[in-house]
């Protein structure tokens, strides 16, 4: 059914998504203040879990070392292929998100287009994403220690945990105007996948809805605040209580990874991207769609 009421087996129109999006918005903007924590949780985990899908699949060799002990890596993979690789996987997280009902902040940006129509107020808009955002740390983080306690960053002879220590100390070591603007591009991305789920009549709809946005911004290597909750936890978890035989393995020390700070974590990363991802997916996505279908209907 359309929002119209009229039987059809296409996709939705614009018009129509807008609407449904703002109808979800609201909704999302009155749900208990216990279930949305709880989902936020979920998204947080959901959202882990596709980074380490990400991470794991982009490990470019298994390393070993030579007679002399030098640590050498037997096999790479092209740059590009091995972002694409990254996107695909990661898309894992959204879709999850979506398809299992979570509550996750970027995409929730799109509440602001309730807002806009005067359907839920300020304070409704900022306690759904203060709640979804605290919920989408616990659950990352929390997340990113259990991985940490499985030791599955040893894996490919340290080559996965090697891997999760250069993304992390690379996000930590970005300047505020890259990583605000990177948020940007990002949300503007995964919102658009949300939006583009708004048209969906099924379940497989949704998924190849998601994929291509999702893989888009991974491979470019924009910043998603919520997949940096899990990124660079996991990088200092490795960081600070990794075994010798860890560091031994991959010919590194801790201190090579000088990026890779709590501070850093959120200071330098978290808050930029943050405020880049609300601008990319509420005022870039939500806010032009709202103008563009929702505006007439509720003017100002």
């Amino acid at each position: 059914m359309t929002m119209n009421g009229d039987f059809s087996i296409d996709a939705l129109l614009p018009p129509d998504m807008a609407q449904k999006a703002e109808t979800i918005g609201v909704k999302k903007a009155n749900m208990p203040a216990g279930r949305l924590l709880l989902l936020a949780i979920l998204a947080g985990a959901f959202i882990a879990l596709g980074a380490i899908f990400a991470t794991t699949l982009s490990v470019s060799g298994v390393i070993v070392k030579d007679a002399a002990g030098a640590v050498v890596s037997t096999s790479s993979i092209a740059y590009g292929l091995t972002r694409l690789m990254m996107g695909v996987a990661f898309s894992l997280g959204l879709i999850l998100v979506v398809v299992g009902g979570a509550e996750l902040f970027t995409g929730n940006n799109l509440i602001v287009m309730g807002f806009m129509s005067r359907k839920i107020t300020f304070h409704q808009l900022l306690r759904n994403w203060a709640i979804v955002y605290a919920g989408n740390f616990l659950g990352s983080v929390f997340t990113a220690g259990i991985m940490f306690l499985t030791g599955q960053y040893l894996q490919s002879n340290g080559g996965v945990g090697l891997n999760a220590l250069n993304i992390a100390n690379a996000k930590a070591g970005i300047d505020f105007l890259p990583a605000l603007c990177s948020g940007i591009m990002c949300n503007a991305l995964v919102c658009l996948a949300v939006w583009l789920t708004y048209s969906a009549r099924s379940t497989t709809d949704k998924i190849l809805a998601i994929i291509p946005p999702i893989t888009a911004f991974v491979a470019a290597g924009f910043e998603h605040s919520v997949a940096n909750m899990y990124f660079i936890p996991i990088g200092l978890f490795i960081k600070n209580w990794g075994t010798p035989v860890f560091f031994d393995s991959i010919g590194k020390v801790a201190g090579d990874f000088s990026n890779l700070t709590w501070g850093n974590f959120f200071i330098a990363n978290l808050l930029p991207v943050t405020i880049g991802n609300i601008i990319g997916g509420a005022v870039m996505v939500g806010a032009v769609y709202w103008y563009a279908y929702l505006r007439k209907s509720n003017p100002s």
